[in-house]
């Protein structure tokens, strides 16, 4: 890869940044107490991505950004309200630039479609005979380039050096903007500095040379100033000072001209000065006064931004696969350890143990490194909304909760298409129509709450609606219509919801732009579980549903108890475990035929014999095995009986579906100390199972009279 790739992909990893800052930003403008910064953000935003693509000549890109940062200017300078049609029309042009950035990213050549439209939309509301298709380049109509004024000291305004650093040329920004922004605070006067320019045979356009003297005249701030340079300051050295007498008269062309030239929107190597008659005369820095230190933006020392650097995401995995081979060789070496029956001396027990924390210090770490927040992906399903809601004619708006929740890196793409089908199917079948819902006495307009937190060591991801709920009878009959049941199967309400994630069900008889085809909540259960993780559903009549995503903190390490079943190790997950205990005859306690409970505290648990959900022979006495109290996702609690408890270690995660196949009640497995294999039991879905066992019973007996 050359430069110029190379800086052509740092444009577009820094544009998906500026589309987060710019969808942030216009969901804020939604509330009508947001601040002013807050407009001045997203108007920065849609600037440097229309500066950068102007550099790298994509001028699809740069015609329709110019387009929407002049309405985004005229409701940052009052000149316009921001009513509601304007901002439904804001998020669409939001929407339409991350398109035309996918576009220019992949190479591909912009449909016209996609921005015609808007594009009217946009002319029509700025009210302007301004072509369309064309950028105009900035023109410093507030410069008076006339007979220079007499020298005398102005009442009040600053002196300005501005020095621009190749950062700030790298990305995207132009020093002609900077100086239009500038003009607007008053009466200026602009000189350039192009002293250190060197000859044309040693020109080297990675270090520019070229630095302004502005002087700015009349009531002006220097935090007004600093207002301007606050989205430039570590790329652009800035000294402020208060004013001296004027300057030597330059030239009009020369002071001209160069403004003209930024402003093109051809590459940034435009630095390089054109020949001109006369130079300018060299403007000597002013020095600072005590109370006024220099401001220099590109060299402060104690800058409040922390240093950071772009890895490629293949290296980090790299690591942690060498990670997870280090916690296995550490099992090994513990176990031969044992073996040789060394656990008695202190410096050998001291030095695993040392060795024990340090790896897991380090997997810590690296999993630190992976994780990313949830923000970017519920901010691409804002637009999912707006774009459900417009299939379907629905008033919606989303709630989130809990963006900043953290994810490993690898799940975060894996979470778009699921989360996709999610919040689609809660827009075509969760919420009802308008009429439907006032008719119920709820708004009209609905509410989908997308929220995400961490919960006894996984994430927890919910995607909840205010609509009319599950219609169980409806669904168990388009289930056997399809012959996904059996007719007059007796089901739990639980498995009736179950069967929305069977492949081909479907509520819709016609097919939409979103549904009807029998695609959809199959897809969302199919890639959670490809995560390792698991979908719940919870639904009232009336009130709405809520889908649940539980998911690991990470798809490579876990912390788990190791087992005894017969003569087989398993692995629980320590998340789920409550507490261990040996039960007496007084905490034990029989109902119906073969089902046992636990006193535990005042409540009465299930107990499940571990040994015959996987078909291992059991010991007898019930007093002399070990009980597991875990709690799972779906905050369901169960006892497990084992054998016996082994350790607890962290064990490496190897997926059991790609190697081999679906295990009811296994998740996964692993690779011990002494290489054998061992299963990693999934609580959820063997408590899952024991509720909908006693479910069926409690419904027979109900259809039995």
């Amino acid at each position: 890869m050359d430069n110029l790739d190379e800086f052509r992909e740092m444009f577009f990893v820094e544009c998906g940044e500026l589309l987060e800052v710019l969808a942030s930003g216009l969901r804020q403008m939604e509330d009508a107490d947001h601040e002013k910064e807050t407009v001045h953000g997203v108007f920065r935003a849609v600037h440097s991505i229309k500066g950068g693509a102007a550099a790298f000549g994509l001028t699809d890109l740069v015609q329709f950004a110019h387009r929407f940062e002049t309405l985004l200017d005229l409701i940052r300078s009052d000149r316009m309200d921001l009513a509601l049609p304007v901002m439904a029309l804001l998020h669409r042009c939001s929407d339409c630039l991350a398109d035309l950035i996918e576009a220019s990213r992949a190479g591909s050549d912009a449909d016209p479609t996609l921005t015609g439209g808007l594009l009217a939309e946009l002319d029509a509301l700025i009210e302007t005979d301004e072509p369309s298709d064309e950028v105009i380049s900035f023109t410093p109509l507030a410069l008076d380039f006339g007979d220079p004024l007499p020298v005398s000291a102005p009442p009040s305004g600053l002196r300005i050096r501005m020095r621009p650093s190749a950062d700030l040329y790298r990305s995207g920004n132009d020093p002609a903007a900077l100086l239009l922004a500038l003009s607007r605070l008053g009466p200026m006067q602009v000189t350039l500095i192009d002293d250190d320019v060197p000859p044309l045979e040693a020109w080297d356009a990675d270090q520019p040379h070229l630095a302004w003297d502005i002087r700015l005249d009349g009531p002006v701030t220097e935090a007004d100033v600093l207002s301007v340079f606050e989205f430039v300051e570590d790329c652009c050295g800035l000294v402020i000072d208060s004013p001296a007498p004027d300057p030597a008269p330059a030239s009009p062309f020369l002071q001209l001209g160069p403004l003209l030239a930024l402003a093109d929107t051809g590459p940034p190597v435009m630095a390089a000065p054109a020949p001109v008659a006369e130079k300018a005369a060299p403007a000597q820095a002013p020095s600072s006064p005590p109370s006024a230190p220099p401001r220099a933006g590109g060299a402060t020392a104690d800058s409040a931004a922390a240093p950071t650097i772009r890895v490629g995401l293949e290296r980090v995995d790299r690591l942690m696969n060498m990670i997870g081979e280090l916690v296995i060789k550490e099992a090994m070496l513990s176990q031969t350890i044992q073996t040789a029956g060394l656990l008695e001396s202190p410096d050998v027990v001291t030095g695993l143990e040392a060795i024990r924390q340090l790896a897991g210090e380090i997997q810590e770490s690296v999993m630190a490194i992976r994780a990313q927040p949830l923000k970017l992906v519920f901010q691409r399903m804002h637009r999912i909304l707006r774009e459900a809601a417009d299939a379907t004619g629905k008033p919606v708006r989303m709630v989130t909760l809990g963006e900043q929740t953290e994810v490993d890196k690898t799940m975060i793409e894996r979470l778009v298409d699921p989360l996709t089908h999610m919040i689609r199917n809660s827009v075509d079948h969760g919420l009802e129509d308008s009429v439907t819902r006032q008719r119920r006495g709820k708004p009209a307009e609905g509410v989908i709450t997308l929220s995400a937190a961490h919960r006894s060591g996984r994430v927890q991801i919910e995607v909840s609606d205010d609509g009319g709920g599950i219609n169980r009878p409806r669904v168990r009959q388009i289930a056997e219509e399809r012959g996904l049941v059996a007719p007059g199967a007796i089901l739990t309400p639980a498995e009736i919801d179950q069967l929305l994630f069977l492949p081909g069900f479907s509520s819709k008889d016609e097919v939409s732009a979103l549904s009807g085809r029998g695609v959809g909540l199959d897809v969302v259960r199919r890639e959670i579980m490809a995560m390792g993780g698991r979908v719940m559903i919870q639904s009232s009549e009336g009130q709405g549903t809520t889908f649940s995503i539980a998911l690991p903190l990470t798809l490579a390490v876990l912390e788990g108890m190791l087992i005894q079943l017969s003569d087989q190790t398993m692995v629980l997950p320590i998340t789920a475990v409550q507490e261990t205990l040996q039960p007496n005859r007084a905490m034990l306690h029989g109902i119906g035929e073969g089902t046992q409970l636990l006193s535990s505290r005042g409540e009465l648990i299930p107990i499940v014999d571990l040994c015959s959900v996987f078909g291992l022979p059991a010991s007898e006495s019930l007093e002399s095995a070990v009980l597991i109290v875990v709690e799972t996702d779906s905050r369901q609690r169960a006892a497990f009986r084992v054998d016996a408890i082994f350790d607890q270690r962290q064990v490496v995660i190897k997926s059991l579906e790609q190697n081999y196949g679906r295990v009811p009640g296994v998740s996964a497995a692993t690779i011990l100390g002494d290489g054998q294999i061992a299963l990693i039991i999934d609580p959820e879905e063997i408590v899952l199972s024991l509720s909908n066992d006693h479910g069926r019973q409690m419904a027979s007996m109900a259809a039995n009279g």
